[in-house]
């Protein structure tokens, strides 16, 4: 990857996906360093139940503090936010966030489309989206609303996912900025502040 390859302020990266892509994260969690300029949150399809594993999860993977989500919680730099099951997550001009109880969307809630959608509004050039491997299509409708509000859009390779669908669905629709397997992905996120 180039060294410079980020030319734009960041606030929020937004890290989607479904099947595999956990996978994805338990490898680029453990290495992330420290942040203080943006936000990280994570949009990933999950069973519908109160179930914190999860977040239990990934607070063990990374140094990263992981921050709890609530409706109405401002979102605060340097913390991972992870949109609870059973809940659209939306963006709010304001850096707050909500929760919301609305159909399905591509039969999932919380669904990778909305939140992106909502953020690219709220953070327009300073969102930055990651999509990973997944079984459906969600997240590129979310990813050509960011382009439209000119932030940042990344795909997994669908060449290194376990479910190379939702990545290849997303690469089929939009002209994405970069494409990266794993490693690149790490090292784009680690970059973010340096520049």
């Amino acid at each position: 990857m180039e060294e410079n390859v980020i030319t734009q302020e960041c606030k929020v990266l937004l890290i989607g996906g479904s099947a595999g892509s956990l996978e994805v994260l338990m490898a680029i969690l453990p290495n992330l360093n420290a942040i203080h300029q943006f936000s990280i949150v994570i949009i990933l399809h999950r069973k519908s139940a109160e179930d914190s594993t999860l977040e239990d999860l990934i607070a063990l993977k990374t140094v990263i503090p992981v921050a709890k989500v609530e409706d109405k919680v401002t979102l605060r730099s340097g913390f991972i936010y992870i949109a609870p099951s059973d809940y659209h997550l939306l963006f709010e001009k304001n850096k707050q966030l909500s929760l919301d109880v609305s159909e399905k969307i591509n039969y999932s809630r919380p669904s990778i489309d909305v939140s992106f959608e909502s953020a690219a509004i709220a953070f327009g050039e300073k969102c930055t989206a990651i999509l990973l491997s997944g079984a459906n299509a969600d997240g590129t409708a979310g990813l050509k609303a960011i382009q439209e509000h000119n932030g940042i859009v990344i795909l997994q390779n669908p060449e290194t996912a376990i479910m190379p669908f939702m990545p290849q669905s997303a690469f089929s629709a939009i002209n994405p900025d970069y494409v990266f397997d794993v490693d690149q992905i790490l090292k784009y996120i680690n970059g973010i502040e340096t520049n």
